[in-house]
């Protein structure tokens, strides 16, 4: 098992398990990789500190070692799991507008009632999501994976 620190586009950081840079590699070339703040798929590794220990086989907090439980739950994306992630992704684009970078804008038109309400989906930055819940408007981030015919 390998732990990625990852860095999207938008520049949000969060970390990744995989079972070999191979497996990792494979996700990163099929698209498969998204941002769980935004969604975005353009998803690069990071720079990050090698785990470095004390004595002799002592793993340090955190590390792979020290960490089994999370590595089997968090390994490489299943098959099932992309598949139901496929799913979601149909059923938002069939059922939901997408008002696209406006996302934040008519979010907070629909919660002052200036907008009918109705289902969207779209980009909002940390910014944007930060007003979103000041305001009291609560919104889901759903890793967007590529759809299952394309």
């Amino acid at each position: 098992m390998i732990c990625y620190r990852l860095r999207c586009a938008a520049g949000h950081e969060f970390e990744g398990w995989y079972r070999d840079s191979a497996a990792f590699a494979q996700l990163q070339a099929g698209g498969f990789l998204s941002c769980p703040d935004c969604g975005h798929t353009d998803v690069q590794q990071a720079l990050m500190a090698p785990a470095i220990t004390k004595k002799r086989g002592t793993a340090p907090a955190g590390s792979v070692a020290d960490a089994s439980a999370r590595q089997q739950a968090s390994a490489v994306v299943p098959d099932k799991m992309i598949a139901a992630l496929q799913k979601i992704r149909q059923a938002v684009e069939v059922g939901c507008e997408n008002v696209g970078d406006r996302f934040a804008e008519e979010a907070l038109r629909m919660h002052h009632k200036e907008a009918p309400e109705r289902g969207i989906y779209g980009h909002a930055s940390e910014e944007d999501r930060a007003v979103l819940a000041e305001e009291g408007v609560h919104v889901l981030n759903i890793p967007w994976v590529r759809r299952a015919d394309g």
